[in-house]
């Protein structure tokens, strides 16, 4: 083997036996006569040849005194474990062996023709650096921690990459100095250590040829390959982004390989969707699965049989099939994963399960094939790398789980939860695309076949309320608009003052009975134009007009820069309202989801408003049944007077006391709903599922037949139909309800007038009894609880 390296290097390095052949010379003066004649034996062979005590770096030498080297070394290399250790003598640093076992030997001759040994991982400057760092230790004294695990890479004779790690053993060193050599102190150490990557400073302090090293070394190597697979699997698999590399399915499978000494092993993946209890493919450059055979998704009953499905599954342990031909057989050809493994012409198979507290997460496909290269004993080697895999799938679900939320979050804001599997399933679809090069796009969302159900908490009369509260609050800064000018008027006499008076008066007028809906905007732009500038003025004039102007402007809100009192107590009453319905709904809900997925949604307006959507497309894995609709229209209705009594708890405590009306609408036509990627939110799909909309955006405003009579009323719920079925259905849930103090007797059934477009609509007012407080068992008509709440 030749000398690979012939750059620079701070020693001289000279082959010599010296120090080996000292011990041979205080062996002369043992009492042990056989240890006396061994040592004579080997000096009287060394002898003749003094270069071999000198040193000699002509390495044509070693092939010259081969003999007389290897008589030497003999003790050195018992020949009683030759066999078995793998060592060599060498030169320090170099991969030039001119003596060795006859393991190595053997390692050697299996790697093939026209191998070169070569040190894995040591560059050049490395070399250099190494040597300058023995030098500090042997010769200046300064021990420095340079031990770096050393490797050698050496295939077997199947083509399987073995790793060797070895041990160097420098007892037959000397080191010299040549008057090239320079002292070096503390400081100079220090600089080194704080520039480990600078070479020709290393060069600068350690001169090149500095030095002569005398001697040999002794290599000791171990077989690491089991461990250096893990470390490989491990770090591999560490990697964040691995699935998109070229090259990751090809290190993973060359990693098994050593770990399993066994050439030619394919690894595949597939993963587990609990769930719907299925397999699906993982999507990543190279990635296959056995087990799917190219399916995107497939059932795992189908993929296994009772037997493996209860090994992987139920016991979350490996499944080794050693003979594929012989159970594919045996089950005539029909029974998985014999099936799909015999038709891709694989012999033996091991599938782990990647388990997490007997959580399944996918399964680990290692084939092979090779009849029984693959089996139930060498499975046991995958004990030590599955917590490695585990752990990669675990962080690898999360990373993906945060794209998939990244991707849904971006095309779609935020998603309900009953529906997110839907979003997830497409977001998948959609990071496929862009794995595979292409161009990828978030396709809408539909569910056909979902039976919708709507229901209000209304504020009763909130226009006109919030009209009310505007009015009030205008007519107060008017008046003390009024007041400031009558004092200026006094003080100035200036007709101007006069004039603007009259137009206040005017306004004062024109809002005291209504207020218009130009009014607002017409009077804040006279004050901001007029008034403001006209009280900048008089404020610099007068000391009290400045005081009284000053009182005026305290009264202004700084957000809406008007007067905001009544205004006030009105938006912070709808606002507590909205919280509290909301949040007593929210809560509400979690149950509701328990008993059946559907879809909901709720927002707030003058009041709070709710679409649920229930229907076998959403409920995914789930059976759905007439029965899961029925009771969640009964758990609505009995929400909704639930949410009636939250209210009525809250009146007294708000600041303007406001009155709710409640509506619910019954539609038993399945419609579609569709997701708006441009608005972010699902709609009714289809001319013909408008209708519903339609009805839902007019209902509220619609009137009793015949009656100028609002079909919403303080103190009933109205529950509004089209269908007979729905009016019986309703009926028996508004008995059942009376029966637990919901309602009272009093129960109509009306005909609404003809909304645009929609006609044949009806009604169920039921009359709601309250309770005053959740210990309470005393009930009460809206009109009751007026009067109680008012005593």
């Amino acid at each position: 083997m030749k000398q690979d390296y012939n750059g620079e290097a701070p020693m001289v390095q000279l082959v010599s036996f010296n120090k080996l052949l000292n011990h041979y010379d205080e062996q002369l003066k043992s009492k042990d006569k056989s240890l006396v004649a061994r040592a004579k034996y080997v000096l009287e062979q060394q002898a003749p040849y003094p270069e071999l005590r000198d040193g000699f770096d002509d390495l044509s030498v070693l092939e010259k005194r081969k003999e007389v080297i290897s008589t030497i070394l003999a003790d050195t290399f018992s020949p009683v474990l030759t066999h078995n250790e793998i060592k060599t003598a060498s030169i320090a640093f170099e991969n030039l062996v001119f003596n060795s076992s006859k393991r190595f030997q053997k390692i050697i001759e299996d790697a093939g023709e026209g191998f070169e040994l070569e040190m894995r991982n040591m560059p050049d400057h490395l070399h250099y650096i190494m040597q300058c760092t023995v030098i500090l230790g042997f010769y200046y004294g300064y021990m420095l921690d340079f031990k770096r695990p050393l490797f050698y890479d050496i295939p077997d004779k199947n083509g399987v990459m073995r790793h060797y790690r070895i041990l160097y053993n420098a007892d037959f060193m000397e080191i010299i100095p040549t008057e090239k050599a320079k002292k070096l102190n503390q400081n100079d150490v220090d600089e080194l250590l704080e520039n480990f990557e600078d070479l020709e400073l290393w060069k600068e302090k350690i001169p090149p040829n500095s030095f002569i090293s005398k001697g040999f070394v002794i290599s000791n190597m171990f077989d690491v390959t089991a461990e250096h697979s893990i470390s490989e699997i491990k770090s591999t698999l560490i990697g964040s982004n691995k699935r998109g590399s070229d090259n990751f399915m090809l290190d993973f499978q060359n990693t098994f390989s050593s770990l399993f000494n066994l050439n030619g092993i394919n690894v595949g993946f597939a993963g587990y969707d609990p769930n719907t209890n299925k397999f699906l493919k993982i999507h990543g450059k190279g990635i296959e699965s056995y087990l799917l055979k190219g399916q995107e998704m497939e059932s795992c009953d189908a993929m296994l049989c009772d037997y493996s499905y209860g090994k992987l599954l139920k016991d979350s342990t490996y499944y080794a099939i050693s003979n594929v031909e012989k159970y594919y057989k045996k089950s005539k050809g029909k029974v998985q994963p014999y099936k799909n493994l015999y038709e891709q012409g694989i012999k033996s198979a091991i599938l782990a399960p990647i388990a997490d507290k007997g959580n399944l997460l996918g399964v680990l496909e290692l084939v092979s094939t090779k009849v029984n290269e693959l089996n139930s004993i060498n499975a046991n080697k995958l004990v030590d790398v599955m917590p490695y895999i585990v752990s990669a799938v675990l962080r690898s679900i999360e990373e993906e789980q945060n794209l998939i939320d990244a991707i849904i979050q971006h095309e779609c804001t935020t998603v309900h939860s009953s529906v997110y599997w839907k979003f997830q399933e497409e977001a998948k679809r959609f990071m496929t695309d862009e794995l595979s090069g292409n161009q990828p796009a978030f396709k809408e969302i539909v569910f056909k076949d979902v039976y919708p159900l709507y229901g209000q908490i209304d504020i009763k009369d909130s226009s006109r309320e919030r009209n009310l509260a505007i009015q009030r609050d205008l007519m107060i800064q008017l008046s003390e608009i009024n007041s400031i000018l009558s004092e200026a008027l006094k003080k100035f006499k200036l007709p101007i003052y006069e004039e603007l008076q009259f137009r206040v008066n005017d306004y004062l007028e024109e809002i005291k009975e209504t207020l218009y809906t130009n009014s607002e905007q017409a009077i804040f732009d006279f004050v901001q134009e007029e008034i403001n500038p006209v009280f900048h003025h008089l404020k610099r004039e007068d000391k009290y007009l400045n005081d009284l102007i000053i009182g005026y402007e305290s009264g202004i809100d700084m957000g809406t820069e008007s007067y905001y009192d009544h205004r006030r107590n009105y938006d912070e009453s709808v606002m507590e309202i909205n919280k509290k319905l909301a949040a007593m709904l929210d809560k509400k809900q979690i149950e509701a989801q328990e008993m059946f997925p559907h879809y909901f949604e709720r927002y707030k307006t003058d009041g709070v408003e709710h679409n649920m959507y229930i229907g076998k497309e959403i409920a995914n894995d789930r059976n759905f049944d007439s029965l899961y609709l029925n009771n969640l229209r009964l758990w609505q209705l009995q929400v909704m007077v639930e949410m009636e009594n939250k209210h009525y708890e809250l009146k007294p405590n708000l600041p303007l006391q406001l009155d709710v009306a409640s509506l619910m609408l019954v539609y038993s036509t399945p419609l579609a709903i569709r997701f708006r990627m441009d608005e972010k939110k699902f709609d009714v799909d289809g001319t013909y599922n408008a209708r519903y909309e339609i009805i839902k955006k007019r209902i509220d405003k619609s009137y009793i037949k015949g009656t100028n009579e609002r079909l919403t009323q303080k103190g009933k719920l109205a529950i509004v139909y089209s269908q007979r079925k729905d009016e019986k259905e309703y009926l028996r849930y508004v008995k059942f309800l009376k029966s637990k103090g919901y309602f009272t007797d009093k129960i109509e059934i009306v005909e609404l007038e003809g909304l645009q477009g929609v006609t044949g609509l009806k009604a169920i007012r039921a009359e709601i009894l309250y309770k005053t407080n959740k210990k309470s068992t005393k009930t009460y008509t809206y009109n009751d609880l007026m009067e109680e709440l008012e005593s």
